[in-house]
């Protein structure tokens, strides 16, 4: 378990940053109109997207906001945080081809709650396209190296 483990609490501090960049395909799209059971036509229907004030299809807002959850699970804070809360404004529309890069930054640390709070940013290049705020919970090494202790005597004794 430990291994698996991104930072831990004592380990951050605010003006941290880590970011993931992706190119949003059609097939992306699809896939997350599937997943989400999203079909707007504004995402799939080409005719129809045309007619709207971004003149063409468009991605869910929300498969650009979850590659904020992308850095957070996995980069910053890492495997093992909570996500408790986030705000999300959206400002500008992100069609296929575009490249989303997301990039959070810790904002807050605060020890006594293990509460961690992040400025979270997507853009294409200069443009961004969701800005908002993040709140997560993050362990204490003690806290896990703990639990990761109680775990192994307890398959010790259930072997027994």
């Amino acid at each position: 378990m430990l291994e698996k483990h991104g930072y831990y609490l004592e380990d951050l501090s605010a003006g941290m940053t880590k970011i993931y960049a992706k190119t949003v395909t059609e097939a992306d799209i699809v896939m997350f109109a599937g997943i989400s059971g999203d079909t707007n036509p504004v995402h799939l229907d080409a005719h129809f997207a045309d007619q709207t004030p971004f003149k063409g299809r468009i991605a869910h807002g929300m498969l650009s906001a979850s590659f904020i959850s992308t850095v957070l699970g996995t980069r910053l804070p890492g495997p093992g945080c909570i996500y408790l809360s986030q705000t999300l404004k959206f400002h500008a529309p992100v069609k296929a081809g575009d490249t989303v890069t997301a990039r959070v930054t810790i904002k807050d640390v605060d020890q006594q709650s293990k509460r961690v709070t992040f400025e979270t940013i997507c853009s294409i290049d200069e443009t961004v396209v969701i800005d908002g705020e993040a709140v997560l919970m993050v362990s204490r090494r003690a806290d896990v190296e703990a639990r990761s202790g109680k775990s192994s005597r307890s398959e010790v004794r259930a072997a027994e």
